[in-house]
């Protein structure tokens, strides 16, 4: 079972007066200053290694290693470095070599204390996507995955993308749905095609209403798209009624150390190694050490 209990999780989430915050984050480190920063829960991912190699998110999604080994790595991390906040882990529920059920107990003998579907097929569309539901690795092995994690005894907490999907990621019993508006824009290595906030927020207002119609009690939280930066969310907070929150992982964990680094690294550029004091002559003679 996972270490911290399901529904004291879920009672403090219910009772905060403010926004519930999730950090999307890839390290131990990353995980420690987003609790001190006040997130409510971090949620490890393959993806999070991929943006600390200083390349894009997407790359968590195509066959650049083992995405539920490199989770579990990233989770027991993660664990240690918290220290009052639980950690959820991104599954790959269309793994066709892993046993579901026996991975979701190695992550709770982790520590692990909530699962949401990542890497996800909910991003990928065509014919790319068809053929994937076609050929049993479609989001309903990821609804199925969310199923198992409740009956577990895990927080669940799944990206959707559209109507369908949020009434069947309510059904089996996801305690916060994330209305995913795909890559997060920004930064180096963020989008540069994006919804606009409008339309962003009609997409996860729609979403919202579906959720919280299947079952009331379901918490949301928005995610990706346009929201960059904490300005871009209350922009979405202010075009829709009832979210209960915001899920970053870019937003929190990447966008605001690229620009710190940089701007750091300049500060130590402009530095002047022969200094502005007056030189002072020396007081011992280069005769005088030679006597020693």
């Amino acid at each position: 079972m996972p270490s911290l209990d399901r529904t004291d999780i879920l009672n403090r989430f219910h009772a905060l007066n403010g926004p519930l915050v999730g950090a999307g984050v890839g390290s131990g480190f990353a995980a420690k200053f987003a609790e001190r920063g006040g997130a409510d829960f971090v949620i490890v991912h393959n993806a999070g290694r991929f943006r600390a190699a200083g390349t894009g998110s997407l790359a968590g999604l195509l066959p650049f290693g083992d995405a539920n080994a490199i989770t579990a790595d990233i989770a027991e991390e993660v664990v240690r470095a918290v220290d009052d906040i639980p950690v959820f882990a991104g599954v790959c529920g269309t793994d066709p070599l892993r046993s579901i059920p026996a991975f979701l107990e190695k992550l709770a003998t982790i520590g692990v204390a909530g699962i949401q579907n990542f890497p996800t097929v909910g991003v990928i569309d065509g014919a790319f996507r068809q053929h994937l539901d076609e050929t049993g690795l479609g989001f309903e092995q990821e609804v199925e995955m969310i199923r198992q994690a409740d009956e577990h005894g895990f927080v669940t907490a799944p990206y959707v993308f559209n109507e369908a999907q949020t009434q069947a990621m309510a059904e089996v019993g996801a305690d916060v749905v994330v209305p995913h508006m795909g890559l997060t824009t920004k930064g180096d290595t963020g989008a540069t095609t994006a919804l606009t906030f409008d339309t962003a927020a009609d997409r996860v207002q729609v979403l919202h209403d579906t959720a919280v119609d299947t079952d009331p009690s379901v918490q949301v939280v928005c995610h990706g798209g346009p929201m960059a930066e904490p300005e871009d969310v209350q922009a979405i907070f202010d075009r829709t009624d009832g979210l209960d929150g915001f899920f970053g992982a870019s937003s929190i964990e990447r966008l605001p150390v690229e620009p710190a680094i940089e701007e750091q690294t300049r500060r130590f550029k402009k530095l002047d190694p022969e200094g502005t004091r007056e030189k002072q002559p020396s007081l011992v003679s280069r005769t005088d050490l030679l006597l020693y």
